[in-house]
């Protein structure tokens, strides 16, 4: 209240131009286009007033110091008269000198109170540019018709734009055409109602990309209550929806790959059943019988999907693995010669290995996979011909590396597997859904769309992580990052080829436990006709009444590894008790059951479902006759086999 009644005392007093400084100093120094907010321009400012402040207030008490010795001049004179008369006469004199006096002192005060005022003005203004410098947000005040009136620093920061460029440009010039009805639209409702909301829509930067942001605003009342000013708020948005992208994204393909695991898996019972029944009609069969082509369809079309229901287990991360200490470099070039030939001669193939690397411990032949699909990609990325490079190095994942990724990584050293390609390249559209299943771009017909999503799931079963870059007719980077493993590399079963013929027949007994009946009921039809005696169980439980009664030696036991009840390794172990030359195979075609993972041990004899009657048949006299080789033969007919065999 008194600080309003010292202005307008101040202004009378002085005229328009107290008035004025009052002003310039209860102003913020924003200019009309919002641009002074330097602390120098700042500093300068104020000194500025500073000085023409004190100017002025020097003035006054000058000109009140001038009048004061005017009237001491004039008053002491009469006080040392002795006419009393003449004292009483100047009482008036006296008391005009005393208001002078008190005057002064009142303007004293008050100039300190303005400077307080000042200082706090300032101190305010200091707050203000900090706060709007410093600040993410980019925060604008525009008028009724768009016109902005002031824009944060961060505007230049985020969106590339001078404040000279924000003053001068229309209201909607960098908005996307596709989002300005909606804006206009909001701003409208804005200053009809006074209500705001909040609304997403894209601005172009000043380098051409489009930037999300998010913004709010509200209006500033102007007088009798009439909507004034729009204060608007703009938060970029750009990277935080790109990770909201990016999850939802891996929420899709951890659903699609439980959806298809779940089905992978009774399929592949399915598959089991009719791929063996019609091998044993097969060879039925007379070679001129009309039906043995029918047949022959059949087991093809099986065997078709065999392999989509290993590629959708491979993308559910729920295939069955047989992780090894492997040698990468060894990998790729056993294969550089078979993929010469299938890319092309019109293809340059270039191998960069790493002389120094270190070993993984993987699935070999899934890495084989990998390196196949990747490559078979990038052959249909350069249809005109092309390079094509496989480059293998050591890597170390660090803190600061594990940052620039939205999904969990772990630090620590890797083996990073580049295959890249000078292809059509990808855009960014494509890149995001192009490790979905059944997801392609090539014409019907020519693709599965299941190659770069095996690749996906057989890496990230691995604990590898993989990621793509790619640019519309800059080529491809895959780039695979495997953890190193200490060890000596390990020679796999299919490098020791140990294939045996059908026509080797056996004599042993197998106790097989399956809880699926269709296919327990067809392994019990298919070992014999392989020379076996069968024993079959349900579960566990049936099983291991069946080993107490039966009273002869029990060879095998072929189980499967999940069931109800009790699990096939357990089973395998409780057995073991009473028949420890018991030799065990493990049959599975279910979620992570690979050797070494979820329920086996390292070093367990395994058989992935769907198997041939042939893969059954190499991988059972591969184990017994390992058992005849370490314990001796059971009998004469033993000896006898193992000597023909050998």
């Amino acid at each position: 209240m008194w600080l309003n009644a010292s202005a307008d005392a101040l202004s009378r007093l002085y005229g328009t131009s107290g008035a004025l400084m009052i002003l310039s100093m209860a102003t913020p120094s924003i200019s009309a286009s919002g641009n002074t907010t330097s602390e120098r321009a700042l500093l300068l400012g104020m000194r500025k007033i500073d000085r023409r402040e004190w100017w002025l207030w020097s003035s006054a008490i000058l000109i009140i110091l001038l009048l004061t010795f005017g009237l001491m001049s004039y008053i002491f004179p009469l006080l040392q008269q002795e006419d009393l008369d003449s004292l009483l006469l100047n009482h008036p004199v006296r008391g005009l000198l005393g208001l002078v006096l008190l005057f002064d002192v009142y303007v004293i005060y008050q100039q300190l109170q303005l400077y307080r005022m000042r200082r706090e003005l300032l101190q305010r203004e200091e707050l203000f540019r900090l706060i709007t410098e410093n600040a993410a947000d980019m925060i604008a005040v525009v008028d009724s018709v768009g016109t902005r009136l002031y824009n944060s620093p961060s505007y230049e920061r985020v969106l590339g734009y001078s404040q000279q460029e924000l003053h001068e440009a229309s209201p909607y010039e960098w908005i996307h055409p596709e989002d300005q009805a909606r804006v206009e639209g909001a701003a409208l409702e804005l200053q009809q109602t006074g209500q705001g909301h909040r609304i997403e829509y894209r601005m172009r930067h000043k380098n051409g990309s489009w930037r999300i942001l998010e913004s709010t605003a509200s209006v500033i009342s102007g007088p009798h209550g009439r909507s004034g000013n729009l204060v608007i708020v703009n938060r970029d948005v750009t990277d935080r929806r790109k990770l909201e992208e990016q999850f939802r994204q891996v929420l899709k393909m951890e659903a699609v790959g439980r959806l298809s695991g779940g089905i992978a898996h009774d399929f592949n019972n399915i598959l089991g059943v009719i791929i063996g029944y019609s091998e044993l009609l097969r060879e039925q069969l007379e070679a001129k019988d009309p039906l043995v082509s029918c047949v022959d369809e059949i087991l093809a079309a099986g065997r078709r999907g065999a392999s989509l229901i290993r590629q959708l287990l491979a993308f559910s991360r729920q295939q069955v693995l047989e992780p090894k200490i492997i040698d990468l470099n060894a990998i790729v070039s056993d294969t550089e010669k078979m993929l010469r030939r299938l890319i092309g001669e019109d293809i340059e193939l270039e191998t960069v290995l790493d002389p120094g690397l270190a070993k993984i411990k993987a699935d070999q032949t899934q890495i084989e996979q990998v390196i196949l699909n990747l490559c078979v990609n990038a052959r249909d990325a350069m249809p005109d011909g092309g390079k094509l490079i496989i480059h293998t190095e050591n890597t170390e994942m660090t803190e600061a590396d594990i940052r620039r990724y939205s999904y969990p990584v772990k630090p620590g050293p890797y083996v990073l597997l580049t295959v890249s390609d000078t292809g059509i390249g990808m855009n960014a559209e494509t890149q995001a859904r192009v490790f979905e299943p059944f997801f392609t771009t090539k014409e019907k017909g020519k693709g599965t769309g299941m190659g770069l999503a095996t690749v996906y799931g057989i890496v990230k079963q691995s604990d590898g992580y993989i990621e793509v870059h790619s640019e519309p007719g800059a080529g491809t980077f895959f780039k695979i990052y495997l953890p190193q493993a200490t060890g000596t590399a390990e020679i796999s079963e299919g490098d020791k080829k140990l294939t045996v013929p059908l026509r080797e027949q056996g004599h042993e007994t197998i106790l097989v436990v399956e809880d699926e009946s269709a296919l327990r009921k067809l392994t019990v039809n298919v070992l014999p006709t392989l020379g076996y005696t069968v024993l079959a169980a349900a579960n566990g439980k049936e099983a291991v009444e069946l080993s107490q009664q039966y009273p002869d030696t029990i060879h095998l036991l072929l189980t499967d590894v999940v069931m109800p009840g009790m699990n096939g390794r357990a089973l395998a172990e409780q057995l073991a008790l009473t028949r420890p030359n018991m030799q065990v195979l493990y049959m599975s075609g279910h979620t992570g059951q690979g050797v070494g993972q979820g329920v086996l041990a390292p070093g367990s004899n395994f058989i992935p479902k769907p198997f041939t009657r042939e893969k059954l048949a190499d991988k059972i006299r591969q184990l017994l006759r390992s058992d005849s080789t370490s314990h001796g033969a059971e009998d004469s007919g033993g000896t006898r086999e193992e000597t023909t065999a050998s």
